[in-house]
Parts: C-alpha cells; structure tokens; sequence
C-alpha cells in the first residue's frame, strides 16, 4: 500500500465523516462538491471534515483507487464508502442519509 493509500485508509478510518472534494466547505469548486455540502448540512452535521483533492494529485488519483469510484466528491462514514453527490441525493430523499449520520452523533 502506498503513502498516499495508508493516509486516505487512516483518514476514513479515524474521521467518523469525511468528505473528500474539489474545494472546501467555505468554498466548494465544482457544483457536485457543493452539492454534497448542502446535504451534509441539511442533515445537521455542521464539523464536516473534508480533504481538499486539488491541493494533491496523488490524493486526487489515491482516492479515486481507494474506492473503486472514479469521481468526486466521495462521502465516508464511519470508514465505510457511501458514495457521490448522486447517490447523497438519493440518500437523502429517502431519509436513509440522515438515519446514517444521525447513528454518528
């Protein structure tokens, strides 16, 4: 495993949720990012910790490995991959992202 891929397993290991984006949540850089924000706030998680992609190629790239997916922003809870903007939508439209963020609380 490399640098970049132990740091990103510590990170969703350690984190109980972690947003990895384009941006920060001050200030998202792509409409999906920002999207995924909102959701999380939506859902009352107001410390949302989130790891920049663009300030690291090799995150970038790691991240996308690391999960199989090949898109960001990518949302973890509790060290498990849950998905995209797309799928954080659909989650939160069918009350399962809350229930999942509120056993985190």
């Amino acid at each position: 495993m490399s640098d970049v891929q132990t740091w990103i397993k510590d990170t969703v290991t350690n984190t109980p949720v972690v947003l990895f984006m384009k941006g920060t949540a001050q200030f998202p850089q792509c409409g999906f990012s920002g999207r995924a924000i909102q959701i999380l706030k939506s859902c009352g998680v107001d410390n949302i910790a989130t790891v920049n992609v663009l300030e690291d190629a090799e995150v970038r790239q790691g991240i996308k490995d690391f999960s199989n997916w090949p898109t960001v922003p990518q949302l973890y809870v509790n060290g498990e991959f849950v998905g995209g903007s797309d799928i954080m939508t659909e989650m939160y439209e069918s009350g399962e992202l809350q229930a999942l963020l509120k056993k985190n609380d």
